[in-house]
């Protein structure tokens, strides 16, 4: 199915915007990191919170629901991984657990967004009952 967007770029979307959010607080946070993880643990972690909004801008942009809703779950994936990367640098002990709290409640509200996006663009792949 064609996929029809009303709104007139991803820059639009809520969900887009908390996603910078993320992707902001991310860099920030491991910017404390030591920095033998450079290359490690920080690098993959701001790749993974940055895929977030790139994924949905291009899901976005595309012309298939379908499409759409392949690029939002692998947004979820890159989610995921922030999560993960969070988690094992709040057991390193890299950088203030306060800061990993109010992350996981951005990633919380995400996940929760990103869910109720998929839920909707479904709804229009499924044709009306008779």
């Amino acid at each position: 199915m064609k996929h029809s967007n009303p709104i007139r770029s991803h820059r639009d979307l809520g969900v887009w915007q908390l996603g910078m959010r993320l992707a902001e607080r991310i860099y920030a946070i491991t910017q404390a990191f030591p920095p033998d993880e450079r290359f490690g643990l920080t690098s993959q972690q701001r790749r993974a919170a940055a895929s977030v909004p790139a994924n949905i801008a291009e899901g976005n942009a595309r012309d298939y629901t379908q499409d759409y809703l392949r690029f939002l779950s692998i947004t979820i994936g890159s989610l995921a991984e922030v999560e993960t990367y969070l988690e094992l640098a709040v057991r390193l002990q890299y950088g203030a657990p306060e800061h990993s709290q109010d992350v996981e409640e951005l990633i919380a509200e995400e996940r929760r967004m990103l869910r109720g996006l998929q839920r909707s663009l479904r709804s229009k792949l499924i044709p009306p009952s008779p």
